[in-house]
């Protein structure tokens, strides 16, 4: 992005799978960056990361790591945010918080800047990134509401296991050898670390991503239904949603059915909508074998649409597979590009 002024800017959780990420997007869209702070726990602070090709000595995050920092991009867990984000902004900085800690907060705007990117201009100093499940989601369906409306979500998810960091993955890989040297596989991590049981994610699939609510769903699936309705300003909307883990690397896909107000809408016209919006992409042709997949959506800051057709049975019903990278669009890149918008538009 082409700037003149320069920000003092801060990453905090630098050693993980989406920091290493934003450190990578920060790079790649040439961010105004006067000084980039790199922060982190005690446990992984003096690491070396390059930025630029100048090696940066990662930090412990302290309240007084923020002095003179002007944004704070933080990805280090919802205790950590809980505890430092509040701290960073006493100091002047504007926090964009990738946890879940403030996604739910009345005073804290949560966005999607393709679809709700004015809800930055009254921030108090925190902005909440999104789940990566949801931003994919929400980012694809804004288009369709906006032209047509839309009265009902009901979303499946296949989601890569980065979404559970790089433990996850390193999880993966060594099940995958064991199962294919006939090993026993070691489970540790998913579906949830801190939870009861473990299973292997190799060949497998896991309906659970983060802990059971006492409604039967997961922790995941309720933030998807409730951070849809969020920012989508549409609390009366009906979100129902299934999240399973696959031994997928990166990227998540997600199986939507969506119900629309407008009666009469074709395929072609919410393929149209969707052609036409920002930061999304249509890969939809049967007779090509023409749609998106995780591994061709990986290293891509877009989302990818495909598979659009109409419900069989339900006249005003569409079916649609949405595919993002999840380190990317689903947590760097949007967050970056809060960033970006804040400072476009003078809202810092």
């Amino acid at each position: 992005m082409s700037q003149t002024k320069t920000f003092h800017v801060a990453v905090v959780g630098a050693t993980g799978a989406v920091g290493q990420k934003m450190i990578e997007t920060l790079e790649d869209r040439d961010f105004p960056i006067d000084t980039l702070k790199l922060l982190s726990s005690s446990r992984s602070a003096g690491k070396k990361v390059t930025f630029k090709g100048e090696e940066l000595t990662v930090e412990e995050a302290t309240p007084e790591s923020f002095e003179g920092v002007d944004i704070a991009l933080f990805s280090a867990g919802g205790s950590v945010s809980k505890k430092l984000a509040p701290e960073a902004v006493k100091r002047g900085a504007v926090v964009i918080d990738n946890t879940s800690a403030y996604r739910m907060d009345d005073q804290v705007p949560l966005v999607v800047p393709e679809v709700n990117e004015s809800d930055l201009e009254n921030h108090q100093g925190i902005i909440a990134n999104p789940n990566c499940s949801t931003i994919q989601m929400v980012a694809a369906l804004e288009p369709i509401k906006k032209h047509f409306g839309i009265s009902r979500v009901i979303v499946s998810t296949y989601q890569a296991v980065s979404g559970s960091g790089t433990e996850a993955v390193e999880e993966l890989r060594e099940q995958s050898q064991d199962f294919l040297n006939g090993n026993e596989m070691k489970s540790e991590i998913l579906p949830v670390k801190g939870d009861k049981k473990h299973f292997p994610i190799a060949f497998n699939a896991l309906p659970q991503i983060d802990t059971f609510e006492e409604n039967g769903y997961t922790y995941e699936e309720m933030k998807m239904i409730n951070e849809t309705k969020k920012i989508m300003h549409a609390n009366d909307l009906p979100v129902a949603a299934t999240c399973v883990r696959l031994p997928i690397f990166t990227s998540h896909a997600e199986s939507v059915y969506i119900e629309v107000e407008k009666d009469g809408a074709s395929v072609n016209d919410i393929q149209e909508a969707l052609k036409n919006a920002e930061g999304v992409v249509l890969e939809d042709d049967p007779a090509t074998q023409s749609y998106p997949t995780p591994l061709s959506a990986a290293e891509k800051r877009e989302v990818f649409v495909g598979r659009v057709r109409k419900d069989l049975d339900q006249k005003n019903g569409f079916h649609l597979w949405i595919v993002s990278d999840n380190l990317l669009k689903g947590a760097a890149w949007n967050s970056v590009q809060i960033a970006e918008r804040l400072i476009a538009n003078d809202w810092l």
